[in-house]
């Protein structure tokens, strides 16, 4: 098992379709104990219970608003104190919103920034002090192929710019935390089929976004969860400040 012994914090990760929850349950196959945070507090709990099914160990589900800072610092304390360490952070919570540049309010911009970008930053703030003690840790951010291409299907601008700031911040945070043995990477996910896209997208579209991705189809929630579990495990021992793209070919650089 690859993640025997370590305990994984994860963000919002209480949808059943999201990746999320889907890296939970590869991670507590993999052997971890998981930290389930979502907005939604009794949804985190139902899906923490939901993986003693695949490990037989126990897992917590705490609600969390990763853009307030005390929020962050009180549940990590909460779990620390649960589980005695924290080895794993996946930086997972986020939200889109499709509108145009000329229609983005304050409001629309501050609430994508907040959770997309901001939630990264005070996330990784409260975990960081625990994994210094220890010297050793990796943390793991959702960006988007958004941020790389200049816009997604669901997303608009202002996503793309929090998506882009989150590889800005991970690669700081990756040169400025080496030395203590923490490692932070980027995953890059182009169009999965979560709980995000279900519903919106037309024959049509599907076809049409089809033509430009060379593996011939969509994302699914597992594809970035195998990813995420790779980044978590030894088996990255040397991958720091990197972008792992994982969008079937539809941006090649």
């Amino acid at each position: 098992m690859l993640l025997r012994g370590k305990t994984a914090v994860i963000s919002g990760a209480a949808s059943a379709r999201g990746i999320g929850l889907a890296t939970a349950r590869r991670f507590a196959a993999e052997g971890a104990r998981v930290a389930i945070l979502d907005l939604d507090g009794a949804a985190a709990e139902a899906a923490a219970k939901s993986l003693e099914a695949i490990s037989g160990e126990p897992h917590i589900g705490l609600t969390c608003d990763v853009a307030d800072q005390k929020s962050c610092a009180k549940v990590i304390e909460a779990i620390a104190a649960v589980f005695g360490q924290i080895d794993i952070l996946i930086n997972n919570a986020g939200i889109t919103q499709p509108v145009k540049l000329l229609d983005i309010t304050p409001a629309d911009w501050d609430r994508i920034q907040n959770v997309n970008l901001k939630g990264v930053l005070f996330l990784s703030q409260a975990v960081i002090p625990h994994m210094r003690r220890r010297k050793s840790g990796s943390i793991a951010c959702m960006s988007s192929v958004s941020a790389q291409r200049g816009g997604g299907i669901f997303g608009g601008p202002h996503y793309s710019a929090a998506k882009a700031g989150v590889l800005g911040l991970a690669k700081a945070m990756a040169r400025e935390l080496g030395p203590d043995g923490i490692r932070v990477n980027c995953v890059t996910p182009g169009l999965i089929g979560t709980d995000i896209t279900a519903g919106k997208l037309t024959d049509e579209m599907r076809a049409k976004i089809l033509e430009g991705i060379p593996l011939g189809r969509l994302g699914q929630a597992e594809d970035v969860a195998g990813i995420y579990t790779f980044l978590a495990s030894d088996l990255s021992a040397y991958v720091t400040g990197a972008v792992i793209d994982v969008n079937g070919g539809m941006l090649i650089h």
